[in-house]
């Protein structure tokens, strides 16, 4: 697979907040072959809508024609592929590292370095919780597994526009309802 094939894409959609509405987003990419690597689904700002971030991998063109067929979905207000836009990412992991007494030292260290925090503690493992970037988050993880962790738990990627947004007229709709 070329590098181009593997990219990865964060995308955000504000939707309709009904329903059946995800199953119908995820039809979208399962019709195209792609896979969701990640979902983070919320409320949205305004009363009655969702924001979605969805991860996936794959060719450019194919995923505009994806984007394409999201924003004719009924219930899809917005689509935006952040791929060429500043923003904003933050992601979220728990990851729990069984670590003898003789390891804490060091599995604290790392857990320091990624400003991490301990937030569960026993006889034989500690539960640390990485906040940042996918790359800050990837980092702790990779730094970690020499440490045995036996659990891993992300929640993907969330992302918002660095400066005035194009989710800006949606402010708008809603505040005309």
């Amino acid at each position: 697979m070329s590098s181009e094939e593997s990219d990865i894409h964060t995308l955000s959609l504000v939707t309709r907040d009904k329903p059946g509405v995800l199953v119908r987003i995820a039809l979208v990419f399962a019709r195209r072959g792609y896979n969701i690597e990640s979902l983070a689904v919320s409320q949205g700002i305004a009363e009655g809508f969702a924001r979605m971030t969805i991860t996936s991998r794959g060719a450019p063109g194919a995923l505009a024609q994806i984007i394409k067929q999201l924003a004719k979905l009924i219930d899809v207000v917005f689509v935006s592929d952040h791929r060429d836009r500043p923003a904003i990412e933050a992601e979220v992991a728990l990851l729990k590292v069984q670590c003898p007494d003789d390891e804490r030292p060091a599995v604290l260290q790392v857990a320091e370095h990624f400003a991490a925090k301990v937030v569960d503690s026993e006889d034989a493992s500690l539960v640390v919780r990485v906040a940042g970037t996918r790359a800050q988050v990837e980092g702790c993880a990779s730094m970690l597994r020499p440490y045995n962790v036996r659990e891993m738990v992300r929640s993907g990627p969330i992302v918002i526009d660095q400066g005035a947004s194009q989710f800006d007229s949606l402010l708008a709709i809603a505040d005309d309802k």
